[in-house]
């Protein structure tokens, strides 16, 4: 069989599996399960299995879900909306204010988490209502979120960076 038949036939086999209802990363799992099982020589299950243990004994990656549980953690707590009001504290004076004390807590935030999905979360919640009630407009806010936002895969140490 060739490699572009090979290809082809996984690529369907793979939308048939979520089409019918299958989460898409088990789809891709047990589809490239099951055609490494097939159409691969057997060693290539045992490196497999190998590199498998090594990523996960690495203690590099260890630190991705402990930033992610962090996250997590100050998220659902009210450091966020501490944070938040804290530099708003300081920044009320300067027009614009409160979009840049948006912007410094995420920088904080991203800091401390290392995530910009959970930076965004975590401080948005409270940032938006708060612009939206100083006569921001809806677009405006979601923008300094968003733009916020981004600096959490920029700070060290970010998930991407290690």
């Amino acid at each position: 069989m060739t490699d572009l038949t090979l290809g082809a036939l996984y690529g369907g086999v793979t939308l048939l599996a979520m089409f019918s209802g299958l989460p898409i990363a088990f789809a891709l799992g047990v589809v490239a399960t099951g055609f490494m099982y097939f159409f691969m020589p057997p060693s290539s299950l045992d490196t497999v299995t190998q590199n498998v243990y090594e990523e996960m004994a690495s203690i590099t990656l260890l630190s991705i879900p402990l930033f992610i549980l962090k996250g997590a953690a100050i998220g659902k707590s009210p450091a966020g909306r501490d944070l938040y009001a804290a530099i708003h504290a300081w920044m009320h004076r300067i027009p614009g204010g409160l979009g840049i004390a948006n912007v410094f807590a995420r920088a904080l935030f991203a800091a401390m988490a290392g995530s910009s999905p959970a930076t965004c979360s975590a401080i948005g919640s409270a940032g938006i209502p708060e612009m939206r009630r100083r006569g921001y407009s809806p677009g405006f806010a979601a923008g300094i979120i968003a733009a916020g936002g981004t600096l959490g895969i920029l700070l060290p140490p970010s998930i991407t960076m290690i």
